[in-house]
C-alpha cells in the first residue's frame, strides 16, 4: 500500500507562495513536524524575517512576531527574556542574517541567548531578484555580479556558522541541507536537537540550512538540488560545526 504523507498539524491550509522547487517549503514542514513531535506548539514563538519568508505567519499555526530586516535575533532575544518559558526561534535568510543583521546575530550568539536560529542559506538575495549575498560563491553569477563573484572586488563568501562557532555563547551549530531525502531527514533531526537544547536552557543554537533557489540560480529544480551537492557544499560543508555537549 502506498504511504500517504499527511500535512503536519501546525501548518495552516494556505498554499505556499514560494517558487517551484524552493527549499523554504521543505524547511517549513520540518519545523512544523518537530513542533508537533515535541508537543511545544503552545510554547513556541517564531520570528519571521523580511525576505522570501516574510509571510511565514500565513503558514505556521503558532504564535509569530514579525521582525524588521536583520533584527531577528534582537526580536527573539526580547521575546525570550520577557517570556523565558517559551521556545523562541528566528527564521532568517543569508542576506538578513549575514549582512544587515550581522551585528544582531553576532552579539546574541556571543551573549549566549537561549534562542534557536534557523538560517536559510541559498547564496543569493531571493525576494529582491537574486542579487549577490554575503554567502554567494566565488564565480557565482548574480544580478549584481554578472561575471561571477570576484574575491578582489567582492570579497569571499562568509561562513557564518564557522564564525559563530568560535564564540563561547554558542552551544550547538550544524549545517544541513534540504536537497535530498537523506539530507532532509538530517535537517529534521538537527532542528529537533536545537529545540531540545533550548528547552534544556543550554544557550544559543543555530541550524544553517542550504536551500536551493532554482528561480534565481536560473536552473531547473533538479539541477538546483544537484548543484547543492556538487558545488555549494564545497564552500559550505555539511555537518556538526559545534556541539558543546559532545566536546571534551
Amino acid at each position: 500500500m502506498k504511504k500517504v504523507f499527511s500535512k503536519p498539524k501546525f501548518l495552516k491550509e494556505n498554499a505556499f507562495h514560494y517558487c517551484a522547487g524552493c527549499g523554504h517549503s521543505i524547511a517549513h514542514r520540518l519545523i512544523a513536524e518537530v513542533i508537533e513531535e515535541l508537543d511545544i506548539r503552545g510554547r513556541t514563538i517564531g520570528v519571521p524575517p523580511a525576505g522570501c519568508a516574510v509571510i511565514a505567519y500565513n503558514y505556521f499555526d503558532i504564535d509569530m512576531l514579525e521582525s524588521p530586516h536583520g533584527r531577528g535575533c534582537a526580536v527573539a532575544t526580547g521575546i525570550k527574556r520577557t517570556l523565558p518559558d517559551r521556545i523562541v526561534f528566528s527564521y532568517q535568510g543569508d542576506g538578513d542574517l549575514a549582512a544587515i543583521g550581522t551585528a544582531e546575530t553576532f552579539h546574541a550568539a556571543n551573549r549566549g541567548e537561549n534562542i534557536t536560529v534557523l538560517f536559510i542559506n541559498n547564496a543569493v538575495y531571493g525576494m529582491t531578484g537574486g542579487q549577490m549575498a554575503p554567502t554567494t560563491l566565488l564565480g557565482q553569477v548574480s544580478t549584481t555580479s554578472p561575471p561571477g563573484r570576484d574575491a578582489v572586488l567582492d570579497g569571499y563568501p562568509i561562513r557564518m556558522s564557522e564564525i559563530l562557532a568560535h564564540l563561547e555563547g554558542t552551544k550547538y551549530i550544524e549545517r544541513c541541507a534540504v536537497n535530498t531525502p537523506a539530507n532532509i531527514m538530517k535537517t529534521r533531526r538537527a532542528i529537533k536537537k536545537a529545540f531540545q537544547y533550548q528547552m534544556a536552557d543550554a544557550g544559543f543554537t543555530l541550524i544553517e540550512i542550504l536551500s536551493h533557489c532554482p528561480t534565481n540560480w536560473k536552473m531547473s529544480p533538479i539541477d538546483a538540488c544537484r548543484w547543492v551537492d556538487e558545488v555549494m557544499v564545497k564552500t559550505f560543508p555539511l555537518g556538526v560545526i559545534k556541539d558543546t555537549k559532545t566536546e571534551g
